[in-house]
């Protein structure tokens, strides 16, 4: 029970570091990164690095109720499908998307447009498969071992086997 709880927080904090990474790359391009010269560059990473660990701190604290009921599901029944953590972590992106939107004031500049919607979504994707990585691809402990139906309990070949076809 231990394992699977730290195994849990573990697969979020991953999830969440990833998120924010996800987010601060859609301010900071790679390509812009890419292009920087050696001096500038390193100024620059310990910029992103900075801001990333910011956004996984928010990203954490906004979605830490939805990831727990999530995570509590899946372990509960199982379930190890990396779609189910995707989906989940898209939906989580999603309501904050909403809750950002709905949260403006009226004249102000929107966050309803394509890009901040494709960088929430996104987030909310790398964030779900990270989660299925570090923890969701193991939940609900060890499969338990089924006794096979074909093997005699007792270690005596079965009547069956023995009865040779005419």
């Amino acid at each position: 029970m231990l394992g699977q709880i730290l195994r849990v927080v573990f697969g979020f904090v991953l999830a969440c570091l990833a998120a924010g990474l996800t987010l601060v790359l859609f301010v900071y391009t790679p390509v812009e990164l890419a292009g920087l010269s050696a001096n500038v560059a390193a100024a620059r990473l310990g910029e992103v690095g900075i801001l990333a660990l910011a956004a996984a701190t928010h990203a954490g604290v906004f979605s830490s109720p939805f990831a727990l009921a999530g995570a509590v599901f899946g372990e509960g029944r199982g379930l190890r499908s990396p779609a189910y953590y995707v989906l989940l972590g898209v939906a989580i992106a999603a309501a904050g998307f909403f809750l950002q939107y709905h949260s403006e004031a009226a004249g102000d500049l929107s966050i309803l447009n394509t890009y901040a919607l494709s960088a929430f979504a996104l987030t909310g994707l790398i964030g779900g498969l990270v989660y299925w990585v570090g923890a969701g691809r193991h939940a609900g402990g060890r499969p338990r071992q089924q006794a096979s139906i074909d093997a005699p309990a007792s270690g005596t070949p079965s009547t069956a086997a023995e009865a040779p076809n005419a």
